[in-house]
């Protein structure tokens, strides 16, 4: 049996919440969006690199924001040092990107299913005021990295919506 994407739905948002409600519920949003854009494709379909311009993929997308979560939430958040990269390292610093296996499909799903749960938890009754320091010594907050995941995750769904056009043709939001 061939694997596929499982089908999701996507939901909506609160109509009224706090802000770490709608916070959340807008990345969810937007990690059920990823995920819906790979629906029902199978391992190859998704680590298809169809548009001529870019070496991305629908799995090159998930590795990535598997990446990301773990990275920001865990890592830097969370203080986790052992939240390292997932696919990526000094010989291939886009890994998640270029070492995308069409076999390793259902892994690499089960590996950002993960990854977000570990996010929730991390995040889980924290303050969104609570601070770290980023990369370059500079303080940051749990408000920013939510902010900064929505920024990712819609920018990179904008390229979910080209690649699952070019692999089947299927649109939508």
């Amino acid at each position: 049996m061939i694997w596929t994407a499982p089908e999701v739905e996507r939901g909506g948002f609160p109509a009224a919440a706090d802000e770490s409600t709608s916070l959340e519920a807008f990345l969810d949003f937007h990690r059920r969006t990823l995920l819906l854009k790979c629906a029902g494709l199978n391992g190859e379909q998704l680590a298809a690199k169809p548009l001529p311009s870019t070496s991305l993929s629908l799995l090159g997308l998930v590795r990535h924001l598997a990446e990301n979560e773990r990275w920001w939430f865990r890592n830097r958040f969370g203080k986790d040092t052992s939240a390292v990269d997932l696919y990526c390292d000094e010989e291939h610093p886009d890994g998640d990107f270029d070492l995308g296996d069409p076999d390793g499909a259902e892994a690499d799903f089960a590996t950002y299913a993960r990854e977000v749960e570990l996010a929730r938890a991390t995040a889980a009754g924290r303050s969104l005021d609570e601070e770290f320091s980023g990369r370059d010594g500079g303080t940051l907050t749990l408000r920013w990295v939510y902010l900064h995941m929505i920024e990712e995750y819609a920018r990179h769904n904008g390229h979910a919506d080209l690649l699952r056009e070019a692999v089947d043709g299927t649109t939508g939001e």
